[in-house]
């Protein structure tokens, strides 16, 4: 007798429980039906998947599977004598492993019947889930902000009147709330594709995708802001505005700001779902005018004469470790 390893079948360890067995049957038979799966040999993985769980699922049935012992897929294989007096199956003759607990009483596989002389589909008798369907929408920064309704166009897999799968095309929209960010699934329940067999729908997910702005870049809920400032407001301070979602905000540049240095403006980033925001941050950019008048280079030549500022001093001399 060939052995059949059923927890490599339903991709779970020996000591799983039953919830993970039905959790995994559940998985592969969406993924490996023949009424969705396209990829050749469905059918026939689908039998396995199924023979696997009606062997597992049921506690007498497992406890015998697992007195079997350790055996390698496909390997021969023969019952231990104490096995055989507990569970009679005749003589030697060569037996496939399902059908060794049929001869245990521990009744069919579960493939055939469904009529005198015909048989059904393998496991017309469960119902499957609908597949689940992902689609993406671009929001701009304040649609994400404020909440907002968008419009939504998918393909899903249907049951045709012929027993085939065929693509349906669905549309409608949906209300995004606000405080989505970059990347967030929004499941909306039962708008996937259709279940089988009596299975329940599918979701649909709505995945979100932010557009560039031209002013801020959003990190989760917060969000950045190139800030240019002039020389001497870096040096002296200055009261500026700083641009946000919600509208301008005064604040104060003390004096001595560096490029590269945050301006941190608390909760102007984007809302969170409940409470709160995320925050903004102004990164400095000391910039220069792009045209320096006469007046403006005499200003320059003398506070380059009256300071002792060296802004490379780190850079003479042989360098030293550390």
């Amino acid at each position: 007798m060939k052995f059949k390893d059923y927890y490599a079948t339903l991709e779970v360890e020996r000591s799983a429980s039953d919830e993970e067995i039905k959790k995994a049957y559940r998985k592969l038979a969406r993924k490996y039906h023949p009424d969705v799966a396209k990829e050749e040999g469905a059918e026939e993985r689908f039998k396995e998947i199924s023979e696997a769980y009606q062997t597992l699922s049921d506690p007498e049935k497992r406890q015998a599977y697992d007195d079997l012992g350790r055996h390698g897929p496909g390997e021969e294989f023969h019952p231990s004598p104490e096995w055989d007096s507990r569970f009679s199956r005749g003589g030697p003759q060569e037996v496939d492993l399902a059908d060794l607990f049929e001869q245990m009483g521990f009744g069919g596989g579960g493939f055939s019947g469904g009529g005198a002389g015909g048989s059904r589909r393998p496991g017309a008798d469960f119902p499957i889930r609908g597949q689940d369907v992902e689609v993406a929408t671009e929001l701009s920064l304040e649609q994400a902000a404020r909440g907002t309704e968008v419009s939504f166009s998918l393909s899903v897999p249907v049951l045709g009147a012929d027993g085939r799968v065929q693509k349906q095309s669905r549309s409608g929209r949906i209300r995004v709330p606000r405080g989505v960010v970059e990347g967030e699934r929004l499941r909306v329940p039962g708008k996937g594709g259709d279940g089988i067999a009596g299975g329940a729908p599918g979701d649909l997910y709505l995945v979100i995708r932010l557009a560039p702005h031209p002013r801020f870049r959003a990190v989760g809920h917060d969000l950045y802001l190139e800030l240019p400032i002039a020389p001497w407001e870096a040096a002296l301070g200055a009261a500026i505005t700083v641009p946000s979602l919600d509208g301008p905000v005064a604040v104060s540049l003390k004096p001595g700001m560096r490029s590269g240095q945050k301006l941190r403006l608390a909760g102007k980033g984007l809302p969170q779902r409940r409470d709160g925001a995320g925050d903004l941050y102004g990164v400095i950019q000391i910039v220069l005018p792009e045209k320096i008048g006469e007046r403006e280079q005499a200003l320059y030549r003398e506070l380059a004469e009256a300071s002792a500022f060296h802004p490379r001093h780190h850079l003479e001399g042989p360098p030293t470790d550390g």
